[in-house]
């Protein structure tokens, strides 16, 4: 886009230029021929008024190329001596260029004649050095609009590149230009009603930048507080949640006891969620890496969870992971497939990637385009939640650099698909997974 563009503005100066060049030039051409001309003609007219004295006192013309009705004589010339005017224009005479300037004389047409082929040679000079001049000024001014358009299209592409690293969930970065002139310059302006001081010069791409940049922070702000609100949140509910299910411990048992554990516990878990979703956006969470034989590992994280799912292990591979991480990610997975699609949830293991499939609605749109977003599910046909599980999900598969992709199986079902790194680690780091 960015190209397109520096090179619209490049050829739209280059044209503008050329224009005016061509406009200039076909101003100046005329000025200059009518000048160069007329001096011909006024040389030539004093010829003739020269020549017509001589003729009616008998006297010799001298050096002058004068004639008595040359048959070279162009017709309009002709005619107009038959009205008795004189006139002059360019025409030939024994197939050279001259001047003519001609006048009756007894019923007769008086002639005379100027060479003009030095005239016509310094027309064509002036002609050749403003096709020279518009030529250096169209190129001068073309290589200028390229400079400046190739300098906008810099900052544009460097806002542009800001935007999606923003859009990608880099709220830290920041459009910032290098050091200029212009920017030195700024700082020189008047100050506003808040001593800040204002640009000298008005930047519309700064200002685009500038706006972008607010935007960041602002966004940032907002995130942060939230993030803030849902630890204090899940924090200030944990201990009353702790007392209450050691409360309801203590009642009778029967239906109205079954009903508050039942409630208090998914009251419980939800909180666990909060405060681990706000460990994860803290980026504080690090993970104890170990050499993991993934099968294995993957057919004991199912067969923990105690739903009805089948594990697959087409090649089997060791892996860099964090078993207690990933048996929560396998384990979120499944109750997400289990709780919002449709059996056989099937876990399928080729080398070192994981896909999780179940035969459901699928993931809706929003969620494969923009990844899962906490307290939303995105599609009621997945059924009712939080949205909490997949955004777990999401966090822990970060804190193992696990590549994650969602997606919908062509016969239908949502489909998530892990590929774990593989790697080597220091001397003398247990191996989990081996027997």
């Amino acid at each position: 886009m960015t190209s397109s563009l520096r090179w619209k503005i490049a050829l739209t100066t280059t044209a503008v230029c050329c224009a005016v060049a061509a406009v200039l030039g076909i101003l100046v051409h005329n000025v200059v021929a009518r000048q160069i001309v007329g001096e011909v003609r006024k040389d030539a007219d004093r010829d003739l008024d020269q020549a017509l004295a001589q003729y009616q006192y008998g006297t010799s013309y001298g050096e002058m190329n004068v004639a008595i009705d040359p048959p070279q004589l162009p017709g309009l010339l002709r005619a107009l001596i038959a009205r008795g005017r004189t006139g002059s224009m360019v025409g030939a005479h024994d197939g050279k260029p001259v001047m003519w300037a001609a006048g009756p004389a007894d019923d007769r047409a008086l002639a005379v004649w100027l060479p003009y082929e030095s005239t016509r040679h310094r027309l064509r000079d002036v002609d050749t050095a403003i096709l020279a001049s518009c030529a250096l000024a169209a190129g001068v001014v073309a290589l200028a609009g390229l400079f400046l358009a190739n300098r906008i299209s810099r900052r544009l592409t460097t806002t542009a590149a800001v935007a999606r690293r923003i859009s990608a969930g880099d709220l830290d970065a920041r459009v910032e230009f290098p050091s200029e002139q212009q920017d030195r310059d700024g700082q020189d302006g008047p100050a506003d009603g808040r001593g800040r001081r204002r640009p000298r010069y008005h930047d519309e791409v700064r200002d685009v930048a500038q706006a972008l940049n607010s935007m960041a922070r602002s966004l940032q702000e907002r995130i942060e507080a939230e993030k803030r609100f849902t630890a204090d949140v899940a924090h200030e509910l944990r201990t009353p949640l702790t007392g209450s299910l050691a409360a309801a411990a203590l009642l009778p048992e029967g239906r109205p006891k079954e009903m508050i554990n039942d409630r208090l516990k998914a009251l419980h878990l939800l909180t666990e969620d909060l405060l681990e979703i706000s460990r994860l956006d803290s980026g504080v969470e690090q993970a104890d890496l170990a050499r993991v034989e993934l099968g294995r590992a993957v057919q004991r994280a199912v067969a923990a969870t105690r739903l009805e799912t089948s594990v697959r292990v087409i090649r089997d591979a060791v892996v860099l992971t964090d078993r207690r991480r990933l048996d929560r990610i396998l384990a979120n997975l499944l109750v997400n497939a289990d709780k919002h699609g449709e059996p056989p949830v099937e876990v399928t293991v080729e080398g070192p990637v994981v896909i999780v499939r179940d035969h459901g609605p699928g993931y809706p749109p929003e969620l494969i385009e923009q990844g899962p977003q906490r307290f939303r599910t995105g599609d009621p046909g997945r059924g009712r939640g939080h949205g909490l599980g997949l955004t777990i999900v999401v966090g822990q598969a970060t804190v193992l650099e696990i590549a994650l992709s969602f997606a919908n199986a062509p016969g239908g079902g949502a489909v998530t698909t892990l590929r774990l790194p593989v790697g080597r680690l220091a001397d003398g780091v247990p191996r989990e997974g081996f027997t």
